[in-house]
């Protein structure tokens, strides 16, 4: 169920692209001649370059819908108010040791820093005044909690970055292909002809090219969101790390007291 999300975005983005190439770009008014070798304007040019145009559409699609589902994801991951502020006052509050206030930031905060600073707290405040934990026990234990909600945040934080990686890589390969094929026909066209036919020689060009031009596209799209968000995430889970960092400090001091 995880993952439903996705293969329906994928499903609808080539269902959508393979439509748009046969009804919209191979609308015959977008052509001279019912032979559809002889485009008029733009859509009937991209038109010549093949089905294979269609898939690189649908690339391009997913490269723009998953650019946005991360960027989505990503900002409700920060939660609702500014992380540095919220990290400030849960800091804040656990110096004055008002759990409470902290635990209650971090509800009305939500997001993963949130969500992982919660289980810490949380689990601190569990065995905080229980006899059966040293020291030592009591900040195991709140790692513990710690790791196991990082276990649960991070993957949410980096899904779907591989597949912005996948398209790019393959939106490269596919335009290749077309590229390849396209030169292909253009010189088959000239060997069976024995006369340089423009109208053959200019289809198998345009195929190559507008191939070439979709898959790098749809790659240059895919690699800057990939780079962007992976950027993005490194910071966002250094952030994490540093907030763990300074309220377990402030734990182990408290418990040695």
């Amino acid at each position: 169920m995880k993952n439903l999300f996705n293969v329906i975005a994928i499903t609808i983005a080539i269902a959508i692209a393979f439509a748009f190439y046969f009804i919209v770009m191979g609308n015959p008014s977008n052509f001279a001649d019912a032979a559809k070798h002889e485009p008029v304007n733009v859509l009937g040019m991209i038109y010549t370059g093949g089905p294979l145009v269609a898939l690189l559409i649908s690339f391009l699609i997913m490269a723009i819908t998953f650019t946005v589902e991360r960027f989505l994801s990503i900002n409700k991951a920060k939660g609702k108010g500014n992380p540095v502020a919220f990290i400030r006052t849960v800091i804040k509050n656990l110096e004055n040791d008002n759990l409470d206030a902290a635990l209650a930031e971090c509800d009305k905060q939500r997001g993963s820093i949130a969500n992982v600073l919660r289980a810490a707290i949380s689990r601190f405040k569990e065995v905080k005044d229980d006899e059966n934990y040293g020291p030592e026990k009591k900040i195991s234990e709140v790692q513990r909690a710690i790791d196991e909600a990082m276990n649960l945040e991070t993957p949410l934080l980096e899904k779907n970055l591989v597949i912005l990686s996948t398209v790019a890589s393959i939106a490269t390969m596919v335009g290749l292909l077309g590229t390849t094929i396209g030169m292909i026909r253009a010189f088959a066209a000239l060997a069976q002809s024995g006369t340089v036919s423009a109208i053959q020689l200019s289809i198998g060009i345009s195929e190559a090219l507008y191939n070439t031009a979709g898959g790098l596209a749809a790659a240059i799209i895919s690699i800057v969101a990939y780079n962007f968000f992976t950027t993005k995430v490194d910071n966002f889970v250094y952030m994490i790390d540093e907030a763990i960092l300074n309220i377990t400090q402030i734990f182990t001091i408290k418990t040695k007291k």
